[in-house]
């Protein structure tokens, strides 16, 4: 027996709890990006107050730097937090990678309200870690336990696909991609301005926390008392205790367009050169222009808010494929302008085909992967989607980053683009549009 349907009436309170938790999620995960930063370079000197040459943040610096001092072209000491920030990121969706199929396939087994609901409760331990870092090997452990918990954004995804027929997808997933837009553009700077607030000497970034674990809290009581089971076999048959009970009847086999391999092979290579590109950022911009870590800040906002505007307005009423083609077009050229730009009126012009790129690409790849799943599968298939581009995430700061210190900026962006291209040739050449919406325009 087929799922029911949706009222309209149902289904729009469910998105709107869907945007609002996350929302909340996102800005709170944001919170922490433009402070790493000082972050590191607080427990850097703290440790260098107390003496400590054998701890685990001496001996992470110490790695990075014979990483550093292994190239040719000298490079300046003030890249030494930055490093350690990426290298932060890249631990954090290496883990991402590993928990992404587990969360997803736990929902489909379990339903996605319970999955989403244990994947809070690992957030709020992460982010009160986080509260309670007075030294490096506590918020080490923060990023640790939240990369390993954290599910909002991929349970978010299947539960938008859960609620949206073939016509209402796309749109549906952008408003998702939205959340990510808007969040960026806000996130940040409150957090910047809430670690201006000390309310405790010992940690200096507790006010920023604090706040950031009060949205957790906020947003798993909010999802408790609102968000209802999303998973199809919820609406035909379920058990009031243990895992759902998927009907055994004979619904329609699903039909799939696109392989799997195909469309995750082209999530972990976009995310790959396109995740490099976002971590050189603060260094070409500072090379070429002498940007302030403010400058760069207003820098990407623009991107942010001019994605967010665009997702809003224009990719909700795109084709998931055509959505993807005009991104990686317009990622290639603001790649190929990168390398070769010599005023800030060309870093703008980049920066506005990123923002293209940003509010098309994964959302309309996240469209995709929705289609080809079977109901019964859903939170698996789009977790392993999300781990393939995790895999990119963690790889493409470290690959982009080594091979612009090591052959330049040119270079660099000239790689970037030619694997964009390679991009381009799996999105136009191996990329079909979905059997239920292949008419549409």
């Amino acid at each position: 027996m087929a799922a029911q349907p949706i009222p309209a009436a149902r289904r729009k309170s469910i998105l709107r709890v869907i945007f609002i938790s996350l929302l909340l999620d996102l800005i709170s995960f944001t919170f922490i990006l433009p402070l790493f930063p000082r972050l590191l370079e607080f427990y850097r000197n703290l440790e260098a107050t107390q003496g400590s040459s054998n701890s685990v943040l001496s001996r992470i610096l110490l790695a990075l730097n014979a990483y550093k001092q292994s190239f040719s072209r000298p490079i300046s000491d003030r890249y030494d937090v930055v490093l350690l920030g990426g290298a932060l990121g890249s631990l954090f969706s290496a883990l991402q990678a590993i928990a992404s199929p587990f969360i997803g396939s736990l929902s489909d087994k379990y339903g996605r309200r319970t999955a989403l609901l244990w994947s809070m409760a690992g957030n709020i331990a992460s982010v009160a870690l986080w509260v309670a870092a007075t030294d490096f090997r506590t918020f080490l452990a923060s990023r640790v336990v939240g990369g390993l918990s954290e599910g909002n954004v991929q349970l978010a995804t299947a539960m938008a696909a859960d609620i949206s027929d073939e016509k209402q997808r796309a749109s549906t997933m952008a408003l998702v991609g939205a959340c990510f837009s808007i969040a960026f553009t806000f996130g940040p700077a409150l957090g910047a301005a809430l670690a201006n607030v000390e309310t405790v000497v010992a940690n200096p970034f507790a006010t920023a926390a604090g706040f950031s674990l009060f949205l957790i809290i906020v947003e798993t009581a909010y999802l408790y008392m609102y968000l209802p089971e999303t998973l199809p076999s919820s609406r035909t048959a379920e058990s009031s205790n243990g895992p759902i009970v998927k009907p055994e009847a004979s619904a329609r086999p699903h039909q799939r367009t696109n392989s799997y391999l195909i469309l995750n092979f082209t999530h972990f290579i976009f995310i790959l050169f396109f995740s490099g590109m976002e971590f050189s950022f603060p260094f070409m911009t500072y090379d070429l222009f002498a940007y302030t870590s403010s400058q760069s800040g207003r820098l990407l906002g623009f991107i942010g808010l001019l994605a967010s505007i665009l997702q809003g307005g224009v990719t909700r009423r795109m084709h998931p494929l055509r959505s993807i083609q005009v991104g990686v077009i317009s990622c290639i050229a603001s790649f190929f302008l990168l390398g070769r730009l010599t005023t800030e009126a060309g870093l703008w012009t980049a920066a506005g085909l990123l923002a293209v790129t940003t509010s098309t690409v994964v959302t309309g790849l996240n469209t995709l992967s929705s289609f080809e799943a079977a109901e019964s599968e859903r939170g698996g298939k789009m977790g392993n989607h999300r781990s393939w581009g995790q895999v990119g995430r963690a790889l493409g700061p470290l690959l982009f980053c080594t091979l612009y210190w090591w052959a330049g900026r040119d270079v660099a962006y000239a790689v970037g683009g030619a694997g964009m291209l390679g991009v381009c040739a799996l999105v136009f050449g191996g990329l079909k549009a979905p059997l239920g919406i292949s008419s549409r325009r």
